[in-house]
């Protein structure tokens, strides 16, 4: 499967691709026309793996001439002091969305996940949000401040260097992070083309930092009346989020300064930021300085203005910062062909905000039936988890979906589900079934079912 490049032309000019019940039923019936031949094509696809000497007689020079690398020394050790991926990785890599946002600097790059393997994101590959840009902080100038709104709240309000920090006992876990607008562009029409810019704005990574509970208890909170706290970025756009009391209380909550064993990275927040597992991405605020403990809840900009949720009736629906239940199917999707009918691995990475999946369903025409996929271990809470299907293409259309299913029993929604309860003007929280449609041609494309 190879993605196929992508330009602002794409975005700009991505068609309506609902499909009707009409259109559905005609895939329907093309794919029932193959089954008769699916046992014919697995034993096919069992061949394809050739024994060198074949592949020898069918004359591919890759097995029988020696390579460049085989004949000579190789680069000195320690070449470049920071590995960087190979040269013919060069087109796996963060995209922006052309006129997106009024600046680049508060806007959004995507992750690629069409084209990543397990859970982890490589840490040069993790989505960005910013709403001033990203900055390389000092951090012999950084300071964390924990204060109360309150005297009363906080009875030793304190300043900590990261040094001081970074001396304390220290956890690391593994969480994905989600940006709350992820899908949002899919709300009311298929808007993009690709799997990384439907579902982009999502990564997983170890994290690694010091608790906030045992920062608060430093500082003697009063957790009786204390029960919301204020998070404050450091950067120019003042960015602050209210955290419930009760997040913080279950351990989760991490000041955080490592990823993926090493720093975070300037875009990633850089020297500090909070990590709030299963709750969207805005809470996890960057360049983290101050953390106030108040008796209610704030109603920041950021919480009120936006983040919010417009409902049918025309009210707004506030702090739903967890994200619900979702699932995506990563390859094949949208951009990619397949290359020729036959054995085919669907792939994909399911995940929830209230804990951990415990089931993922995969469907090849459009919901009508369902397979149980399987989950690669390890399954941890609120953390990505890969799943797999093995699926024999006959080369006649499909509709691939993904539904998954976490422990509390909560079954990610149909877009006709969600849109029913939610309306078409929302632009966060969508965590709707995705449709790909593969064609005839081996072409996949992002398309919705009416």
């Amino acid at each position: 499967m190879h993605p196929a490049p992508l330009s602002a032309g794409h975005l700009q000019r991505a068609p309506e691709n609902f499909l009707d019940a009409a259109g559905v039923q005609a895939v329907r019936t093309e794919a029932r026309h193959g089954r008769r031949d699916f046992i014919r094509q697995a034993f096919a696809a069992a061949a394809v793996g050739l024994p060198l000497q074949a592949r020898a007689q069918a004359g591919d020079p890759a097995i029988l001439q020696p390579q460049a690398h085989a004949l000579g020394l190789g680069r000195p050790v320690l070449s470049e002091a920071y590995g960087r991926p190979s040269r013919f990785e060069a087109a796996v890599q963060r995209r922006a969305s052309p006129g997106l946002t009024p600046t680049p600097q508060s806007s959004v790059s995507f992750a690629p996940l069409q084209s990543l393997f397990g859970i982890v994101t490589p840490s040069g590959l993790h989505f960005e949000r910013h709403h001033q840009g990203w900055w390389d902080v000092d951090p012999t100038q950084h300071r964390l401040m924990l204060n109360g709104s309150d005297e009363r709240l906080l009875r030793r309000p304190m300043v900590f260097t990261m040094d001081e920090l970074m001396r304390l006992p220290s956890v690391s876990r593994f969480h994905f992070i989600e940006c709350g607008a992820n899908t949002g562009m899919e709300w009311g029409n298929v808007a993009v083309p690709t799997c990384q810019y439907t579902h982009g704005m999502l990564s997983c990574s170890e994290f690694t930092g010091v608790p906030l509970n045992l920062l608060l208890d430093m500082a003697g909170a009063d957790r009786r009346r204390g029960r919301y706290l204020l998070a404050e970025g450091g950067d120019g756009s003042g960015l602050t989020r209210t955290i419930p009391m009760e997040l913080v209380e279950r351990g989760e909550v991490l000041v955080a300064y490592g990823q993926n064993g090493e720093m975070l990275r300037p875009e990633n927040g850089y020297p500090l930021r909070l990590v709030v597992p299963g709750v969207q991405g805005v809470s996890w605020v960057k360049y983290l300085r101050r953390i106030e403990l108040g008796d209610q809840p704030y109603g920041s900009k950021d919480e009120t203005l936006q983040y919010a949720d417009l409902m049918p009736d025309g009210r707004l629906r506030q702090y739903t910062s967890v994200q619900e239940c979702k699932s995506v199917i990563t390859q094949p999707s949208g951009g990619q062909r397949l290359l020729d009918r036959g054995f085919c691995a669907i792939s994909g990475l399911a995940w929830s905000g209230r804990g951990r999946v415990r089931r993922v369903d995969v469907s090849v025409d459009g919901g009508q039936n369902w397979r149980a996929a399987r989950l690669q271990t390890p399954v941890l809470d609120k953390c990505l988890t890969r799943f797999g299907l093995d699926w024999v293409w006959d080369g006649s259309p499909a509709l691939l979906q993904s539904r998954a299913v976490d422990d509390t029993g909560y079954v990610q929604p149909t877009y006709r589900q969600l849109r029913a309860r939610r309306g078409t003007r929302s632009v966060y929280h969508n965590n709707a079934v995705q449709t790909w449609l593969v064609q005839a041609s081996g072409e996949v494309s992002n398309v919705q079912l009416a």
